[in-house]
């Protein structure tokens, strides 16, 4: 159960991140996924990450802390094409020193929008956090914008994409909706679960 949760510090740098040894859960995905959306619901505060229609808003690693015990850490979004270049490697290099050095990284929630087909850009990106070795889920948003049938059809895509690829096994996913509050249970649950056995 999440009782408190207080925006820390914006980062525009790893090395700028709070010293803390405290857990943290990072949340990233494509631009435009819902990603603060989730954080608030997941929080019940609805200002605490900035919502935008402007896709690629987030370029600073911001650090919110939970309970007073551990940090949700929200990243900024990858593969947002009207970025220049030089801002797109930019962002780029912020994520990979983030997943490099923080070593209170407990698991990264990976955000995708359900109501896409299996992207190319999301799934090198968690083929790059399983060949790295690091802990990670996926959280499937928007849910409530699909039928039954479509969530059924394209998350067993995802699931038939990355066993084709080799895994040998299939990373915790999760069905949410931060406009019905869907799924938000069950991620608090599962940190939660995280948390008591460290």
């Amino acid at each position: 159960m999440i009782h408190s949760a207080r925006f820390l510090v914006s980062s525009s740098d790893v090395d700028q991140c709070p010293k803390y040894s405290s857990a943290e859960y990072a949340f990233i995905g494509r631009s435009n996924v819902g990603k603060s959306s989730l954080i608030n619901a997941l929080t019940n505060n609805k200002k605490l990450a900035k919502t935008s229609g402007t896709p690629g808003k987030t370029k600073l690693i911001n650090h919110f802390v939970i309970n007073e015990s551990w940090f949700l850490v929200d990243l900024p979004g990858y593969g947002y094409a009207k970025l220049s270049k030089q801002g797109r490697n930019e962002i780029k290099k912020l994520i990979h020193g983030y997943f490099e050095k923080r070593k209170q990284l407990i698991n990264t929630f990976v955000l995708i929008d359900s109501r896409h087909k299996p992207q190319k850009i999301d799934i090198n990106f968690i083929n790059m956090l399983g060949i790295n070795q690091h802990a990670f889920s996926i959280v499937f948003t928007k849910i409530d914008k699909l039928s039954e049938r479509q969530r059924r059809d394209n998350l067993s895509q995802y699931q038939s994409h990355l066993l084709q690829q080799g895994w040998e096994s299939i990373p915790p996913m999760f069905e949410s909706s931060a406009k019905t509050g869907e799924g938000k249970e069950e991620i608090i649950n599962y940190i939660a679960s995280i948390n008591s056995n460290l």
